[in-house]
């Protein structure tokens, strides 16, 4: 090969690479993740009882938006303190909306009856909510001021009935969504 023609080659294959990253680092749906302090991205889904819901039903209240899944070990390890948050701040303004991406209606629907999960939970296999919201790793949580303002944003598993997590919602919950900033939830 001389060496015009390997130059060539070369910007031929930089082209190609650079394409590919182009290409593969661009968000699917959404061009841009919603930012926090942006309004969440509302999203119309069927929940479980064949009723159309959309985020906008729970505006006046704080919403924890929870993408998981049954295949996903540290989603299922986060579910029981999901619970106990669900269910301390019960009928205080503090929703907890799961939405699993599992393909498998039935073994969604077997997880959530052997486990006893008490918040609302919705399927979205198409994965059309996530995309919205930019999700890349499961399990992946926002949380949503009263406003229907992202306050914050949690990649992977976390404990929602740590100390931290607590004052974050009680702030939350007393219309302070700056109670939630700091890096330690």
């Amino acid at each position: 090969m001389t060496p015009k023609r390997e130059i060539a080659a070369k910007f031929t294959l930089l082209g190609f690479v650079a394409l590919f990253v182009i290409f593969f680092s661009t968000p699917h749906g959404q061009n841009r993740a919603p930012a926090l302090g942006d309004i969440a991205p509302n999203f119309t889904v069927q929940s479980d009882n064949g009723q159309p819901l959309n985020l906008t039903d729970f505006k006046g209240q704080v919403v924890v938006l929870n993408f998981w899944a049954t295949w996903c070990p540290p989603c299922l390890d986060e579910m029981p303190s999901l619970n106990r948050l669900a269910e301390r701040y019960a009928g205080k303004g503090v929703v907890v909306l799961g939405v699993s991406v599992d393909e498998d209606d039935e073994a969604y629907r077997k997880f959530l009856e052997q486990n006893q999960i008490s918040f609302m939970t919705l399927r979205n296999p198409s994965r059309t909510i996530s995309e919205q919201y930019g999700t890349y790793k499961l399990p992946e949580s926002y949380l949503i001021s009263r406003e229907g303002r992202l306050v914050k944003k949690i990649i992977g598993a976390t404990n929602w009935t740590a100390a931290a997590m607590l004052t974050c919602f009680d702030g939350l919950v007393a219309g302070s969504p700056d109670a939630c900033q700091g890096g330690s939830l």
